[in-house]
């Protein structure tokens, strides 16, 4: 019939395609078969059960293939659990590991340095010609001013941490949350930033663990004109707000407080030292070394806590800290470092949390950033919170924790808001879009002049 229709020569053709499509399918079929007795027939013994097998099958050959990552096999137990000679926890889950068994300090055989206790604490060799030997190394170095504008001194901004995890589960969560604060105020304000892990010092632990970091830093900087100390429980909540340099012309320590409570009443909070900025001059050495013999822990710390509870007015009893002992220093020695010391308090250096934090919406309802004081401030600072203890102060930890978190979305959306965004709430991680998206972003107005600040100190 094929032949009738067409021609002989299209016939022959057709023919011949045929066979050739009857041994293609022939060879499929055997090679069906053959993989069927190598690989197995599926669960259901069904052609996609088959295919699933060949395609496992082909993905196991070329993962074995693949280099090895694991370079030495760990002992398994009977238990499947890994053997105990070895460091590496049996389990996979960060719950289940034992953090002590990588946060113990190994005992490298070398004695820690005693100090001799007959002799009273220092912070290092008395130095005596510091603004000399500054002032020397500054000319040499041209290239590294400390002064990076008019009237904008260069600063470096130092804070820290224990090196240890924190005692409570969520104490390194917030942590995180306080260097992000203190790094966006930073980047904003040209100023240089360092964060501490290391106590330098073992006598001088707790609240004087920062006197021998800020004198070694000091030191070692000449370039930084001003030190600015802050804890790691102060949250900048003013992104806009750039300190008045040009006020403490004349002066060297700028700290929060008043001065009828320090010099007539010696109130023990009547300045605070959880933020403050210290000039790198020969000064600063000098009171340094009049400040930290009240530090070293133990009798020292313990006794000299004693004479500034009966000293200080409302003093609780408890060892010596470094803001009393501040408090006393000025109160008793006024003639000899008053002058140079500026008590602040037209702007919050130190804004103390539990009288700020529940205002946050009249404050975005009724101002702006960029005033530093009690309708915005520059600082809110969680003093009684300790995020990273076990929270045995007076506040409960789900005030502190709520609040904290507050202060931060505070700060943060004064960040965000530079590129179009929120957040939901203060109480919301969440963020939202606040501004559409445009063909021209450069157009976009720049409200708070964060994007490309000025750097101008304000004028008073």
């Amino acid at each position: 019939m094929l032949g009738r229709l067409l021609s002989p020569r299209r016939s022959r053709q057709f023919h011949r395609l045929a066979s050739n499509g009857k041994i293609t399918l022939l060879c499929l079929f055997l090679t069906v078969v053959t993989l069927r007795e190598d690989l197995g027939a599926g669960k259901s013994g069904t052609p996609e059960k088959d295919l699933d097998e060949i395609r496992d099958t082909s993905s196991y050959i070329r993962r074995r293939a693949e280099p090895r990552r694991v370079l030495e096999d760990v002992p398994v137990t009977t238990q499947g659990r890994r053997s105990k000679d070895t460091y590496v926890s049996g389990s996979n889950s960060y719950a289940d590991f034992d953090i002590t068994k990588i946060l113990k300090d190994d005992d490298d055989g070398v004695d820690e340095f005693q100090r001799d206790p007959s002799q009273p604490y220092s912070l290092g060799p008395k130095i005596s010609n510091w603004d000399s030997q500054r002032s020397q190394w500054l000319k040499k170095n041209p290239n590294s001013p400390n002064f990076i504008a008019e009237n904008k001194p260069r600063v470096l901004l130092v804070t820290g941490s224990s090196p240890k995890p924190c005692e409570n589960p969520v104490g390194d969560h917030y942590l995180l949350k306080s260097i992000k604060n203190k790094i966006d105020y930073c980047r904003l304000h040209g100023i240089e930033i360092f964060y501490n892990m290391a106590l330098l010092d073992a006598e001088m632990a707790g609240f004087w663990a920062k006197l021998p970091l800020i004198r070694k830093l000091l030191l070692s900087h000449p370039e930084v004109e001003f030190l600015w100390w802050m804890d790691s429980d102060a949250m900048f909540t003013d992104m806009a707000f750039e300190v008045p340099w040009e006020r403490y012309k004349d002066h060297n320590f700028v700290m929060h407080g008043w001065n009828h409570m320090v010099y007539e009443h010696k109130n023990w909070i009547g300045l605070n030292t959880g933020s403050f900025l210290l000039r790198n001059c020969q000064w600063s050495l000098d009171i340094l070394d009049t400040w930290a013999p009240m530090g070293p822990k133990g009798k020292i710390r313990e006794e000299a806590g004693e004479i500034l509870t009966r000293e200080l007015k409302d003093r609780p009893v408890f060892e010596a800290d470094d803001q009393s002992a501040m408090v006393y220093i000025l109160a008793t020695q006024k003639e000899k470092w008053g002058d140079k010391v500026y008590l602040e308090n037209w702007y919050f250096l130190h804004g103390y949390w539990g009288i700020l934090v529940d205002k946050f919406e009249e404050m975005i309802e009724n101002y702006h950033p960029g005033l530093g004081d009690h309708r915005w401030p520059l600082v809110t600072h969680f003093v009684g919170c300790k995020p990273c203890g076990k929270f045995k102060d007076y506040y409960s930890v789900e005030k502190c924790l709520k609040q904290m978190d507050r202060a931060f979305n505070f700060g943060d959306n004064q960040i965000l808001q530079m590129y179009g965004f929120t957040h939901k709430s203060l109480e919301s991680k969440r963020v939202k879009r606040v501004r559409n998206e445009t063909s021209n972003p450069r157009e976009v107005r720049d409200e708070l002049g964060l994007l490309h600040p000025a750097f101008k100190a304000a004028k008073m």
